[in-house]
Formats: C-alpha cells, structure tokens, sequence
C-alpha cells in the first residue's frame, strides 16, 4: 500500500455571537480536516489543531511541505513517518503549526492502519476501556450572559446526563468570578464535579489566592492556571494548593510533557492528538505520565473528528479519567457527521466496534462549510 495524496481541508463557521474565555474571543468555530488517501482504495481521516494562527498556514504546510515527504510511502509505517516528518520540523522550533499538521496526518494514517486491519482504532491502540466518561466543556463569557445565564446554561448540562461539567474564569475581578463559580456549585448541586479553566489568566501567586477562595465549592480541577510557559509557577500552584492543576492543552510532544512531569507542574496532563504530535506521540506522552502516576485527560475543543480520535485516545490507555466535551455551538463537531458522538443517560460515550476511527463525514456539511 502506498500513500498517492494527502488533502487538507478548511471548514469555518461563524458565530452569531463570539464567546469569550480568560484571553481569547473566538468570532467563529474552524477545522482543519485532513484525508490521506491510498493507491489501494483506503482513505483515512484526521485532524490538525489552526490554533495560533489562520487555518490556511496549517494547510499550507501539510500540502506543500509535508505532502512531498509521504507520498509514495506505506501509510503502515507509521512511526517511521513520524520520524520523517519530525525532522523536518527542525526550523519551525518544533512546536506550534508544524506539530499540528503533522498530528493530523498521523490521526489519518492510524485510521488507516486500523480499518486495514479491520479494527476499532481504539482497539488497534491497545483496547483498554469500552466507554469513557465525558465532561460538558463550556461555561464561557459572552456579551449580555451574566450569572444567572451562566448558572442555568451548566444545570442544563445536568439534565442531559453529564456528571461533571466545566466552566471558564479568569476574565473578570477574583470576587465576581468566585461568585459565578459559587453560583454555579449551586444550580448543579453537590453531586456533580466542578472543573474551572483559567486559560492561562493568572501569574502564579494570583491563581493561589483564586484556588483558596474556591476550595469551599469543591473543585475537582483548576485547569491552565498560568500562562503555558511558566513551568515553575504551574509548579507552585500544584505544591500551594488542594486542587488538582490540569494543564497541556498548549504543549507539544512528549519533551515538553516530559518538562511539565519533571517538574510536578500538574496533576493531570491534557495532551490534544490534534496538536501534541497526534497519536503516536499522544501514546507516549501516556505512558510517560503513568510514570509520574499521572492522570490524561484528552483536551478536545473543535470538530467531531478531533472528538473521536482523542477519544478513542482516551480509550487505549489505562490512566485516562474523562473525554472532554465542548457543548458550546458548532456545526463542526453537531452536524460534520453521518452520525454524532453523544453521550448516553448515565454521562458516559460508548466506544463503537466500526474500523477505523468509525466515522464518515456529511458530504453536505463539508460543502456548505469549505473556506479555502
């Protein structure tokens, strides 16, 4: 089997309103799909992380200088490929959109490999859990939403089965957030845990004093405390306080999780397939966390494809805890599939026994949503 043609593709929807976390304001929901197609009829799909940067550049980079290291090879050798593309990626720093291209054209090259073997991927991955536990990611800020929008928005979360929900904070004074945060313990009750995202809001000492004033609402974890790059001061927020801190959504490859491990930097370790360096390396950030005794818990904030292959991520290894999943508007993750990942009545996702990632795209949602 030889690989003929590696395709990336833009989809972009706007928002009629823009929601807002700590940092960022996000006009419109993007994804970068990538199809790696073969001379034996097999295609497979996968996803690349835009985030830091218009979708065109990752684009640009996965037809124009990856495409011409794959083609012609056999899509199987899917470390070896790795390799390939990973020194090629020596003058980009080896972080940031180089790593998000090659994340989705090794997601692809796994869906192949798994529906060449006629396997759920998740079980070529090493078959660990049937189900995963899933979070409602959402509780972000937007024009006219105060706390009571805030408070009722999570409940609803609830009722649709969810067991543990998150929300954002960070953008607003210590003393207003903390009184979203109370609201929300109180319209979800005691029973449900509570996850915060920072966002990368706070300097180290000001996440300390935040996490002290939010402990009476049992959070289960305080998320990105500080910016990515304060490995120290993410480290002092882990020793000052009784919250676990989760952090990695922002970092790249198994050495920069290997920089957060040495350093107790955080509790649970966030790698996102479709930017850490994909499956392949998502794997041995895995197993380099169990090391720690570190929980993973998959980031995942963009279409369904990046749902489903970090969940079947979070299926294959043993110290996974939950699935993230956004609950924020997107046609990209509601609509992009012939069939959409939901959750069942008691908060969990039920893996499913199709090859491959199991999935297809609409057609038509693909059309109506092309931007390049």
């Amino acid at each position: 089997m030889k690989i003929t043609r590696v395709e990336a593709m833009v989809l972009t929807c706007p928002l009629e309103k823009p929601i807002m976390d700590a940092t960022y304001t996000l006009p419109h929901r993007s994804a970068v799909l990538v199809r790696v197609d073969t001379d034996e009829g097999l295609s497979g799909l996968g996803e690349a992380a835009y985030f830091g940067g218009p979708p065109m550049i990752t684009k640009i980079i996965i037809e124009k200088e990856l495409q011409e290291y794959l083609i012609g090879e056999d899509p199987l050798n899917i470390e070896r490929l790795w390799e390939k593309m990973y020194q090629r990626s020596i003058k980009h720093g080896r972080k940031g959109a180089i790593i998000a291209s090659m994340s989705g054209i090794d997601i692809a090259l796994w869906d192949i490999k798994a529906k060449a073997a006629g396997m759920p991927l998740y079980q070529l991955l090493g078959g660990c859990h049937e189900r995963i536990r899933a979070y409602a990611s959402a509780g972000f800020y937007a024009e006219g939403k105060g706390i009571k929008e805030l408070a009722e928005e999570m409940a609803s979360y609830v009722k649709e089965g969810f067991t543990a929900v998150k929300m954002k904070i960070g953008r607003l004074g210590q003393s207003e957030d903390v009184a979203r945060v109370r609201a929300v313990r109180e319209a979800i009750g005691d029973n449900v845990d509570l996850l915060v995202d920072g966002n990368n809001a706070y300097t180290a000492y000001q996440a300390i004093k935040i996490a002290r004033r939010m402990e009476e609402y049992n959070i289960f974890w305080f998320e990105e405390p500080v910016p990515a790059e304060d490995i120290e001061g993410s480290a002092a927020v882990a020793a000052a306080i009784d919250t676990p801190v989760a952090a990695g959504e922002n970092e790249f490859t198994r050495y920069g999780f290997r920089d957060l491990f040495l350093s107790r930097a955080v509790d649970i370790a966030q790698p996102d397939v479709t930017w850490c360096g994909g499956i392949t390396e998502a794997k041995k950030i895995a197993a380099m966390a169990s090391a720690w005794n570190i929980i993973c818990v998959p980031h995942s904030f963009s279409s369904a494809i990046a749902l489903v292959a970090n969940l079947h991520f979070s299926a294959s290894i043993p110290n996974s805890l939950f699935q993230e999943f956004d609950r924020n508007y997107n046609p990209l993750r509601e609509d992009l599939l012939t069939e959409p990942v939901k959750i069942n009545k008691d908060g969990y996702i039920d893996l499913w026994d199709k090859p491959g990632l199991g999935v297809e795209l609409d057609q038509a949602v693909v059309k109506r949503y092309r931007a390049d």
